[in-house]
């Protein structure tokens, strides 16, 4: 238990207390608002780590009258996610001397939240830590109605930091994406509530572990294919899948790097693991019957973003559609309904948080440099001017574009051949015809890849001469380079920790048919 505590009070309390102080203007100097930004990361760091070694759990009573539990436990689905969430959060939190795009403009806002200087330092500091808490709250509760709240515990924090934080060059747009992600991210929240509010009235309990020992048999298989369809709605706008991915681009363009880092690494892998954990055990019916156009969705989502990354200019644009076309491999496994399939989706949940946080670290301190993200204006060639950026660079398109030996290769070669083999309840023909989609979408990968690496990475051009990636961004980009590295080489233990769950949710939702 006390582990459990470690990874999420430090977090609250710091997280609420630099907001606070900043609305009171009683915040201390800038030092030390990041010495306490970066304690609170730390502890929960350890806080995950230590949870994720012992194991322990939390099951305490938090509101009788709906039978809703303070339920806190860790297994092999969500111990991966916890530690990804702990690594991007100390890269987050360590990136606002150096790499983040600022407090905003206007000084002559009246908002306390608006405010610039060591205030607006503070709640952006805070906004961080209560982001981390919803994230880890969401992946550690077995409760589906704190599922909830730590899902929308995000929202609002992550709207501060895109609103106030973001571009400082671009405020209509920074406002226009901020409220375009929390109306969408909000509506999401809404379908999903009913989806868990059908579930939990048909099984009498919002315990996530009962809901997968029942597997559907207290509902029809009509009633389960609408919830799954409420539920894939609201969750897939959080992914973000095919036809809903629109506010993805608009958000990253215009948000801090840290927030991207977190929105890329860690927020939208609450959508994919919400459908694991509350549809697929769920309404297995349900989430059988709507598969084959869950996959359509994801497949197109492939090759339309991909498509969209051979003619995007922006940067930072670029590597948020790149983003979309990986999480389509993510929900095109776990529509699969196989072991393969749901492995895959896992891993590359993990991989893509790696490769995104590193390339949004690269990207964003670029920008900086820069002072835009625009792929056409000539600039110099990055292994001449900033080899230890370019480098990074290289090795995280290399990674996005699913190179053997990194990191995406193996959620995305693995997605492609369960889609290949699907499960016996789905339709077989139409499921290779995904995976030859998708292979195809792999393809032009590569295509956009060699476009980026040719505008941003090669040439003999010197000038105008920018700077090289100092310490600290050469130890965070080292570590996340690292980590792609190790993924790709060794994704024994990630594949190792996550399979004995994936079968007991598929033989729970078989035996239940």
């Amino acid at each position: 238990m006390s582990w459990l505590l470690l990874a999420l009070l430090p977090l609250l309390l710091i997280g609420t207390t630099l907001v606070v102080a900043d609305r009171a203007s009683a915040v201390p100097a800038p030092e030390v608002v990041q010495g306490l930004s970066l304690l609170g990361a730390v502890a929960a760091a350890a806080g995950v780590v230590g949870t994720v070694w012992a194991r322990p759990t939390l099951d305490v009573s938090w509101i009788p009258a709906l039978g809703v539990r303070l339920d806190l436990a860790v297994d092999g689905i969500s111990a991966p996610l916890l530690l990804l969430t702990a690594g991007a959060g100390l890269v987050a939190t360590a990136l606002r001397h150096t790499v983040s795009s600022g407090a905003p403009e206007e000084p002559d806002r009246t908002a306390p939240l608006a405010r610039t200087g060591v205030p607006g330092l503070a709640t952006y500091h805070g906004c961080l830590q209560l982001v981390l808490l919803g994230a880890l709250l969401t992946f550690l509760t077995r409760d589906a109605v704190v599922f909830f709240v730590g899902f929308e515990l995000v929202l609002v924090p992550m709207w501060v930091l895109v609103s106030r934080h973001g571009d400082p060059g671009r405020a209509a747009a920074r406002d226009g994406a901020a409220l375009r992600f929390l109306l969408v991210t909000a509506t999401g929240s809404t379908l999903m509530l009913v989806g868990i509010l059908a579930i939990g009235t048909a099984t009498g309990s919002t315990d996530l572990d009962r809901w997968a020992q029942l597997a559907g048999s207290s509902m029809g298989s009509g009633q389960q294919a609408v919830i799954a369809g409420l539920m894939l709605l609201g969750l897939g706008l959080k992914v973000p899948i095919w036809p809903l991915h629109t506010w993805l681009p608009w958000v990253h363009s215009t948000a801090p790097t840290a927030g991207s880092v977190l929105l890329a690494a860690v927020l939208l892998k609450m959508g994919t693991y919400g459908i694991v954990r509350l549809v697929v055990p769920a309404v297995p019916d349900g989430f059988a019957t709507l598969s084959p156009v869950l996959a359509a969705c994801a497949v197109t989502g492939i090759v339309w973003a991909g498509l969209a990354c051979l003619v995007e200019r922006d940067l930072k644009r670029l590597i948020a559609w790149s983003s979309i076309a990986h999480l389509g491999f993510v929900v095109l496994g776990l529509a699969t309904g196989t072991a393969t399939g749901l492995q895959a989706a896992l891993f590359g949940n993990i991989a893509h948080g790696v490769i995104s946080a590193l390339l949004f670290v690269v990207v964003g301190g670029l920008k900086e440099r820069w002072g835009s993200a625009d792929l056409t204006v000539a600039r110099a060639a990055l292994r001449e001017v900033s080899p230890r950026l370019g480098f990074a660079l290289v090795v995280g398109m290399a990674a996005s574009m699913g190179l053997p030996g990194l990191a995406g290769f193996w959620g995305e070669f693995a997605a492609v051949y369960s889609a290949w083999s699907p499960a016996a309840d789905r339709p077989t023909g139409w499921f290779q015809l995904y995976a030859v989609i998708a292979a195809v979408g792999a393809a032009i990968a590569a295509a956009y890849v060699v476009r980026v690496l040719r505008e941003v990475w090669m040439g003999e051009r010197t000038t105008p001469v920018v700077s090289d990636a100092d310490r600290l961004e050469t130890v965070l980009v080292g570590v996340l380079a690292l980590a792609v590295l190790a993924l790709g080489l060794y994704p024994g233990p990630v594949l190792e920790l996550t399979a004995p769950v994936v079968d007991t949710l598929l033989a729970a939702g078989a035996g239940a048919r």
